[in-house]
């Protein structure tokens, strides 16, 4: 459930109008309802009710300071993969202790930042990164807190492009390696293994992949145990999946998922990280754009939106799909079939291709939808095309929480050196 749908025959933000956002903001812009981001983070909570679960929210999603500032008033923690990530989420009033560092290439100038601000524990992914935080944390003197990454080669049947648990990605130590590694940890004088991290993908529209992957890991945990290790957590990761196409997905619950983890780990005694992202701010936001053209093709009408591929990557990076909506509330008429593309020059740049929709005419908006995720965050200035706007809204209160970029801004960080100047 989210709160945008339609009212006096325009959609709305929960009380807001996004036809008078656009008109005050301009196009492109992205809205966020605060009200799904509380929502969606309050069932998935108490989907774990009952059990010692810490629920850091995964800032690669939507790392907007208002967003995770919401988060925070919820007591969500922070999964971070830099330093930028780890300030942001600090700025943002989320605790130091309820944040996870996590990542492949941590610099060592990150794992200082990390341990300076005394964050919950690393996960680590390599042995090579293992003796460099031991490193990092005995020139200062401090003793860091880790889970070992584990890759248990499960195949989460998800776009190969955001699949994390297999033997050939690059995320994790190898299965076979982690007793090893363990053993490494013990006899490191600046590191102290506290737990075990899993995850396997994301966007994972079906259970079976996360308990074969969480039953083994209860196996590794009982096994370490028996050889003296202190493991008192499991970090399960990411991942659910959210109905981008309700025709088409229907992901499990948040209450089927904590059912599962509920059963697979009843006998364990761990307290539990979780780090959701885009289940939490996926349809918690909109892309909201303007129709430039209705451009009539040799056998295809193009209709050519201001919102382009910089903005909003993932169709064209994943092949992803976005519900597309009218702004103003449709009526009756015939639906016609349309590619929705945009101004960038590349073929690449096109969100949908023969979709059904809504006849409209140029100066309409429409809204792409399950927008809050890996969304703004992706955006990019390719064609020197300035970043777009962010707004947050709750009830019939609205903020601008990032501004537009100008063209100042952008071109501003560029440099001319002086064997150029006249």
């Amino acid at each position: 459930m989210d709160h945008f749908s339609y009212k006096n025959g325009q959609m709305y933000a929960e009380d807001v109008a996004l036809q008078d956002i656009a008109s005050a903001v301009g196009t492109p812009v992205y809205v966020y309802s605060t009200a799904t981001l509380v929502r969606h983070y309050t069932v998935f909570s108490e989907a774990f009710s009952g059990l010692d679960t810490l629920i850091c929210f995964a800032v690669k999603a939507n790392s907007n300071q208002a967003v995770l500032a919401t988060l925070a008033q919820q007591g969500a923690g922070a999964d971070v993969v830099s330093a930028g990530e780890l300030e942001r989420a600090l700025r943002a009033g989320i605790p130091a202790e309820k944040i996870v560092f996590s990542g492949v290439g941590k610099k060592p100038y990150e794992m200082r930042a990390a341990i300076t601000a005394g964050i919950k524990q690393f996960n680590v992914e390599s042995e090579v990164e293992l003796e460099a935080l031991n490193a990092v944390a005995q020139e200062m003197d401090v003793i860091a807190p880790v889970s070992v990454r584990v890759n248990p080669d499960v195949d989460a049947k998800t776009h190969h492009k955001i699949s994390t648990g297999k033997s050939e990605n690059k995320f994790g130590i190898p299965w076979a390696r982690t007793d090893e590694i363990y053993e490494r940890i013990a006899a490191l004088s600046h590191v102290s293994a506290t737990g075990v991290d899993v995850h396997i993908g994301s966007q994972l529209t079906d259970l079976t992949p996360f308990r074969t992957a969480f039953e083994k890991v209860v196996g590794l945990v009982k096994n370490l145990r028996a050889n003296g290790h202190d493991i008192r957590h499991i970090d399960l990761g990411g991942g659910l999946g959210i109905p981008y196409d309700p025709e088409a997905e229907s992901p499990p619950s948040p209450i089927a998922y904590g059912a599962m983890i509920k059963e697979v780990l009843a006998d364990l005694e761990c307290s539990i990280i979780m780090e959701p992202g885009r289940l939490i701010a996926g349809n918690a936001g909109v892309l909201v754009s303007e129709l430039l053209y209705d451009k009539k093709g040799e056998n295809r009408r193009f209709y050519i939106l201001d919102a382009a591929m910089n903005d909003l990557i993932r169709p064209a990076m994943y092949d992803a799909f976005h519900t597309i909506v009218p702004v103003k509330e449709p009526d009756n008429a015939a639906k016609i079939t349309a590619d929705f593309v945009g101004p960038v020059c590349e073929s690449g740049d096109t969100f949908a291709k023969n979709r059904e929709t809504s006849p409209l005419v140029p100066g309409d908006l429409v809204a792409f939808k399950s927008a809050g995720a890996y969304a703004a965050v992706m955006s990019f200035t390719y064609n020197s095309r300035e970043l777009v706007p962010e707004v947050l809204v709750n009830g019939d209160k609205y903020a601008v929480v990032r501004k537009r970029q100008t063209l100042n801004d952008l071109i501003g960080l560029d440099s001319v050196p002086d064997w150029l100047k006249s």
